[in-house]
Order: structure tokens, then C-alpha cells, then sequence
């Protein structure tokens, strides 16, 4: 009898373990994005002046690239892209929507966003913060895919009055208007750990993908103490005093970090930071306000600058610690990747980006790709490490043609020394603009 008693608990014990194991989750992603933030404006990337510990944390808990670059350099190509895996032109988004000229028109809800793809697979989508990929109510977040969305559409509002830079006011419950108080910083930490908190597996049964684009450091440039500087009904800002400016911007980038931190340690208390993949990066380049290093160019140019911006990845137990990838990889590199971390592929068509899974676990080479970048009158092409910078200025070309591994600050143009590889590298340029623009719609400027 007692064999049998101890026999009937063996079994038990077994099929206990066997069903953990089968209920064991996926992992939650969460994605923080910047806004604004360069090259240069962190401490482990080298600031001496603004301080980051928990940025720095994620990166001493998994990988730090240092030639990862924004899809766009300007705020609204880089998400969609982002939300797409494919080329932002594909998406008819090719520059800034904006408050003035764009109201009616966004990122079309037939395109299949990262958060519609996992939604498929089980997870809570949740997003708060910065869209910027319409402003119409057809467009907004919950119908592209999150289950939930408090913030902003506009590229940036007040951050204490949450007023667009055309006077309207801003801030979203779903996509209903519904202005609350507070600092616009610390309202998507807040709303990022409340969803953490309450969709453990505990609770929900399921894992979450909880995307927080900030709106920090992007202008208006105000602190938790600043008076609004924007009212409804009035286009434009206040100015602040430019010698503030500095002052405020460390600040700034210091109560994001700060509410990075809140995140992590939600994840913590709540068990789940074990199995949450964490990504940070920067939707752009820095503007002149802010530090891009050694790098040429500021947001919205073709120079490294531009695009090529900080980019965090972090799961613990899965990416070795404190690694540094010099691989170069975009924005719309993330779609696919999230995917093959729970085993599925991409639904929507011409995905342009690839997965780094096996580069961020086994640190395998992603292969050779020409990588492409074109905003207004400026494009460029990346063929390992030259980039031939295309200028159009009515109707004129002009080249530039840098070797990166050698000359990081394009300083030395190569091109009238490299002809041939001119015309090779812009007969690439050139097919890719018209093959990712053939048939598309621009809905942008």
C-alpha cells in the first residue's frame, strides 16, 4: 500500500512539473523609445555630464549597439517602420505628419503593426505615450492593434498642459480626448508600470508587449517645476530662455532614466523581469540642443547624426551580459525579431527588416545587406561600411561617398576618388527608391 501511495505521488509530482512547463509563457517584450536622443546623450555612450545609471543598467544586463540606426531622422518614418518591419516608404510615411498640414491622413489601419502581430499570438498589447502616425480618431493606436493607449498623437505637446504645437489639446484615453494632470514623463512611467502590475501571469494568464514611446528630450523643453508654455486655441510655444536650455535637457533625460528605472523594478516586484525582453533606442538623432559624439549631422539630416542613435537590448538569461554589437541594424529589425523569439513569422507583406535573435543569443553574424535612408532631398545607401549620400537640390545631384570603418565623422568624401563605385552604389540607391515608392501614396511631408 504504501508503495502504491508513494508510486501515486511520483505520478502526481510528474505531471505537475509536465504542466508547468506547458503553461510556462512566452516572454513579455517591452520597448521604450526616446525621442530625440543622440548618439552621445547617455553615460554609457560616453556623456560625462548626464547621468543614466538605470539606461546603463539595462546595458550591463545585455547588449549595447553601436551602429544601430533609426529607420527615419525625423519622428514619424522611424515609427512607422517600427510598428511595420518594412521600409517606412512602403508605408506612404515617408516624412512628419504633422499638427499643421496632416490632420486627416495617417499610417493606414490596413497595414499590420507589430502590436497587431502579437496580439494574434495571445498578448495584451498595451502603449503609452508618443503614436504621431495620425491624429484622426480611424487612426489612432486601439485600432492598430493595442488593447489599450493613453498619450499623445501629435510629435509632441506641452508636457505639462499636454497642448499640440498648433494649440489643440493632446492627450488621449483610448481615442477619446481626456486631459489629466501631470507631467508627460512621468504619466507613461506610470501608466507602464500600472500595466505591468496588472497583467501579471497571475492575473491575465498571458504575456504583454507594453510599448512607452516618450516624448523626452524633445521640445518643449520643460522640467517637472516649468509653467506651460503652450494654451489651447493658440499655435506655438512660449520661449524658454536659451541658456536654460542645457540645464533642462539633462533634466530631462535624467527623470526618463529615472522612470526607466520605476519600470525595471515594477518588472522585479511583480516576477516578471526574468522574462522580459526590454528594448531601448531613440526614434532619431539629436538636434542641436543635444549630443550625437563624434557623429556628424543632426536630426533630420543624411550624416550619421541623423540616424545612427543608442539602442538597448536586454533578457536576462537568454543575451550573455554586458556584450557590445557592432552589427548594423534598423529600427524595422524589431517586428521580425519579436517574432522569432516565440517561434512565429511576420504576416504582412514586403517585410524589409530581418531577425537578430540568433545575433542577440548565439552572437551570429546577420549577413550582408545594403541598408537605405531617404527623407526630402536627401538619401543614402550602406554598403558595408561606405555610404554614398545622394543631395538633390532643383534638379542637381551631388554625392558624397564616406568609409565608416575608417572615417566614423565623414570628413574625408571619397567620391570623386571612387567613380566607379559612385555609379554602382547610386544605381542601388536608385532602384530601391523606386521599388519601395511604386504605388504608394505619400500621406506625409
Amino acid at each position: 500500500m504504501d508503495r502504491k501511495v508513494i508510486l501515486v505521488c511520483l505520478i502526481a509530482l510528474l505531471l505537475s512539473s509536465c504542466k508547468k512547463e506547458e503553461i510556462k509563457l512566452p516572454p513579455n517584450i517591452v520597448l521604450i523609445m526616446a525621442d530625440d536622443l543622440g548618439y552621445g546623450d547617455l553615460s554609457c555612450y560616453g556623456n560625462k555630464d548626464i547621468q543614466t545609471p538605470n539606461i546603463d543598467f539595462l546595458a550591463s544586463e545585455g547588449i549595447r549597439f553601436t551602429d544601430f540606426h533609426s529607420n527615419g531622422s525625423v519622428c514619424s518614418p522611424t515609427r512607422a517602420a517600427l510598428m511595420t518591419g518594412k521600409y517606412q516608404q512602403r508605408t506612404g510615411v515617408s516624412g512628419v505628419i504633422t499638427a499643421k498640414s496632416h490632420r486627416e491622413v495617417g499610417m493606414s489601419v490596413d497595414e499590420i503593426t507589430l502590436a497587431d502581430e502579437l496580439k494574434k499570438h495571445g498578448y495584451k498589447t498595451g502603449m503609452f505615450g508618443k503614436w504621431h502616425l495620425g491624429y484622426a480618431t480611424e487612426f489612432n493606436p486601439i485600432h492598430q492593434g493595442f488593447d489599450e493607449f493613453t498619450g499623445f498623437v501629435s510629435g509632441n505637446v506641452d508636457f505639462q498642459a499636454h497642448i499640440d504645437q498648433e494649440g489643440y489639446l493632446d492627450w488621449w484615453q483610448g481615442d477619446s480626448i481626456a486631459n489629466e494632470k501631470g507631467y508627460t514623463t512621468d504619466l507613461i512611467t506610470a501608466y507602464g508600470a500600472d500595466f505591468i502590475r496588472r497583467h501579471t501571469p497571475q492575473k491575465s494568464g498571458t504575456p504583454f508587449f507594453l510599448y512607452l514611446p516618450h516624448e523626452a528630450p524633445h521640445y518643449p523643453y520643460q522640467n517637472r517645476e516649468s509653467p506651460s508654455l503652450r494654451t489651447v486655441g493658440n499655435a506655438g510655444s512660449l520661449p524658454v530662455d536659451k541658456d536654460s536650455i542645457p540645464g533642462l535637457y539633462k533634466e530631462m533625460l535624467e527623470i526618463l532614466d529615472e522612470g526607466i528605472g520605476e519600470i525595471i523594478q515594477s518588472l522585479k516586484e511583480t516576477g516578471q523581469y526574468e522574462n522580459t525582453l526590454i528594448v531601448f533606442c531613440s526614434d532619431n538623432g539629436a538636434n542641436r540642443n543635444g549630443s550625437n559624439g563624434s557623429l556628424r549631422g543632426f536630426k533630420a539630416g543624411a550624416y550619421e547624426g541623423g540616424s545612427r542613435v543608442p539602442a538597448i537590448i536586454s533578457y536576462p538569461g537568454i543575451i550573455h551580459k554586458g556584450r557590445i554589437s557592432h552589427a548594423p541594424v534598423l529600427s524595422m529589425d524589431f517586428l521580425p525579431t519579436f517574432l522569432d523569439f516565440i517561434g512565429k513569422e511576420p504576416t504582412g507583406k514586403k517585410i524589409d527588416g530581418i531577425s537578430l535573435k540568433e545575433h542577440l543569443i548565439h552572437q551570429e553574424d546577420i549577413g550582408e545587406r545594403d541598408l537605405f535612408f531617404a527623407f526630402k532631398d536627401r538619401s543614402f545607401v550602406r554598403s558595408g561600411n561606405y555610404k554614398l549620400i545622394r543631395f538633390l537640390k532643383e534638379g542637381a545631384e551631388r554625392f558624397e561617398l564616406y568609409d565608416l570603418a575608417e572615417d566614423l565623422g565623414e570628413e574625408k568624401n571619397l567620391a570623386s576618388e571612387q567613380p566607379d563605385f559612385v555609379k554602382t552604389l547610386k544605381a542601388k540607391l536608385m532602384a530601391w527608391e523606386k521599388e519601395v515608392n511604386q504605388g504608394v501614396e505619400s500621406v506625409s511631408q
